[in-house]
C-alpha cells in the first residue's frame, strides 16, 4: 500500500473508493472501481506535473522511496561488501564496495537510510559519521589503485551531527572526502537518489558527473533549517519551511539550470517510490551512459574538469 503525502489527499479518497467498491465483487462495482483508478491517475499526472519545491521536498523523504540497498540490488552486480575505515569503526550510514554495473567493475559508495523502524536505526538514517566518510576515503583510494570507476549514490539529510562525531573530526572527515573526490585519477559519477542535504551530502557528490532525479533535493541545509535562522521561527512551520524551499533553488529543474547539477533523471510518474523497479531501471541506464561517455578520458583529464566545473560553480 503506499502513503499517501499530504497533498495527495484526493487522490487517496480515490483509492480508497475503488478498493471499497471492489471488494464488493460485483461486474458494476468493478467497472465504477476502474473508472476512479484511471482518474486518480490522472490527477497525479496533474499533481506530479506541477509540484511546488516543497512538494518534492516531501516526495525525496517519503518513506517507501527506494534506498541504497534497493538500487544496489537492482543496479549492481557481483557485490562485494568492503568495511571499516581501517582507524576507528565501521559506519553502517555509508556502505561500499565492489560491484559490477552492465559488465564494467567500479567502486560503489552510497548512503542507506534504512527502510522501516529497525533498518533506519541500524543506519542512523543514512547520517554519517566520520569513520564513515574515512571508509569512502578509503575505497576511493582503492579505486584509483585498481583504475576502476567510482558511484556514489547520495540520499542524506546530512552528516550526523552528535557530540561523538563532532569529537572525532567531522568537519575535517568531511572535507578530507570532497578532496579525496577532487583528487580521484578515475571517472567519479554521482547520483543524488532522495535527499542530498549539507555537507555530508557534498562529500560523496563532488563527482565529474552529478545526476539527480527529477523529484530528489539537493541544498546546503534542509527547508526547515532555512526557515528557522531567517525567520527565527519554529523550522516545522510549514509555511516557513515552504518559503525556504522556494528561494533556496533546491529542485533538480533549478540545480541543473543554475550548473549544480549535469543531468536529471526521469522517474515513474508519482515518484520511484510507486514504481521502484523502473526507478532502478531508469537510474541504472543513466549511470551507463556516463561510464561510457567518461571512459576515454586521461586522468589529468579527469582531475582539471572537476576543478573547472566546481570553480566555475556561482561565478559571474
Amino acid at each position: 500500500m503506499i502513503d499517501y503525502l499530504e497533498f495527495e489527499k484526493p487522490v487517496a479518497a480515490l483509492a480508497r473508493s475503488a478498493q471499497d467498491l471492489r471488494a464488493t465483487g460485483t461486474p458494476e462495482a468493478n467497472s465504477e472501481a476502474d473508472r476512479l483508478d484511471e482518474r486518480a491517475a490522472r490527477m497525479i499526472a496533474d499533481l506530479y506535473g506541477k509540484l511546488s519545491p516543497w512538494q518534492r521536498t516531501q516526495v525525496a523523504r517519503h518513506p517507501q522511496r527506494p534506498r541504497l540497498s534497493t538500487y544496489r540490488a537492482a543496479i549492481a552486480e557481483d557485490w562485494i561488501p568492503l568495511s571499516g575505515d581501517r582507524a576507528y569503526a565501521e559506519d553502517p550510514a555509508i556502505i561500499g564496495g565492489f560491484a559490477t554495473i552492465d559488465g564494467r567493475k567500479v567502486v560503489l559508495i552510497g548512503h542507506e537510510k534504512g527502510h522501516d523502524t529497525t533498518s533506519r536505526l541500524t543506519h542512523n538514517f543514512g547520517m554519517g559519521r566520520p569513520e564513515g566518510y574515512r571508509k569512502a576515503i578509503r575505497l576511493m583510494e582503492l579505486a584509483g589503485r585498481f583504475k576502476l570507476p567510482v558511484v556514489t549514490l547520495v540520499d542524506t539529510a546530512g552528516a550526523f551531527p552528535g557530540i561523538d562525531a563532532e569529537a572525532r573530526g567531522q568537519a575535517e572527515a568531511i572535507a578530507r572526502t570532497t578532496e579525496a573526490c577532487l583528487a580521484l585519477p578515475v571517472p567519479m559519477i554521482a547520483a543524488i537518489v532522495g535527499e542530498g542535504g549539507s555537507g555530508g551530502a557534498v562529500a560523496l557528490a563532488t563527482a565529474s558527473r552529478v545526476l539527480m532525479f527529477e523529484h530528489a533535493i539537493y541544498s546546503v541545509i534542509s527547508p526547515e533549517g532555512c526557515a528557522s535562522i531567517l525567520w527565527r521561527a519554529d523550522g516545522t512551520t510549514t509555511n516557513q519551511a515552504a518559503l525556504a524551499a522556494e528561494a533556496m533553488k533546491i529542485t533538480a529543474q533549478d540545480l541543473l539550470r543554475l550548473g549544480v547539477i549535469d543531468r536529471i533523471v526521469a522517474e515513474p510518474m508519482g515518484g520511484a517510490h510507486r514504481a521502484p523497479q523502473a526507478a532502478c531501471a531508469a537510474l541504472k541506464a543513466a549511470i551507463s551512459e556516463e561510464l561510457v561517455m567518461l571512459a576515454e578520458e586521461t586522468p589529468a583529464a579527469l582531475q582539471a574538469g572537476r576543478r573547472e566545473k566546481f570553480l566555475a560553480m556561482g561565478a559571474v
